[in-house]
């Protein structure tokens, strides 16, 4: 099975303690791939910075919808596993929940218009974002992101529902660092890594 981990810098596994990339083994990618084996390929394709709406300003083309047909052209995928918006909730974008959601809408459409005559296509994980603490260096940056959590998940759910995907909801089950606000710790990523082989295992 070769299973695509597309996300944000939690998925690249960012450290909320000095900003550097958590080694292979503290980050839910390379986690996952040792809980499955080596018969398993696990695709790490995380991006700080990435969202599901628009591109962040100063830094390039980080759209997930642009950036994720590449890596679905070059790799033979069995499941997609998607962890996006929070980035989408800097209060510089001002996107209402609703506006965050219908990105992953239209981020899903495009992955199923993309297999449309692949049989069978790619399972799709999404995990929603996890709480947001609007503290020290983000607590500008993020200002507004824990209200608007409250509701992110419940429409997240709505939308992988009507298309047909699973879903980690982490706001209740995953939190950043309280310190930092945004990032998580191995504990965190072993946590999610958890929630994530269990729905594998279903999938198989």
């Amino acid at each position: 099975m070769n299973i695509l981990c597309f996300g944000d810098s939690n998925t690249f596994g960012i450290s909320p303690v000095d900003g550097k990339r958590l080694a292979e083994c503290e980050r839910w990618p390379g986690m996952l791939a040792e809980l499955l084996g080596s018969d398993h390929l696990v695709i790490e394709a995380g991006q700080p910075n990435r969202t599901l709406v628009n591109n962040p300003p100063f830094d390039g083309d980080k759209s997930g919808i642009k950036y994720l047909k590449p890596y679905l052209e070059v790799h033979t995928v069995d499941v997609v596993i998607i962890q996006l918006g929070t980035n989408d909730l800097k209060a510089r974008f001002d996107l209402t929940p609703e506006q965050i959601s219908q990105g992953l809408t239209q981020l899903l459409i495009d992955i199923k218009d993309f297999y449309q005559s692949v049989n069978p296509a790619p399972k799709i994980i999404i995990l929603s974002p996890a709480r947001v603490y609007e503290v020290g260096n983000y607590k500008n940056i993020y200002s507004g992101a824990a209200k608007k959590l409250k509701y992110l998940g419940a429409l997240f759910s709505d939308v992988v529902s009507k298309l047909d995907c699973k879903l980690v909801d982490c706001y209740p089950r995953i939190s950043p660092c309280v310190k930092e606000g945004i990032h998580f710790d191995a504990i965190a990523h072993k946590r999610l890594t958890n929630q994530i082989f269990n729905i594998i295992k279903q999938l198989k």
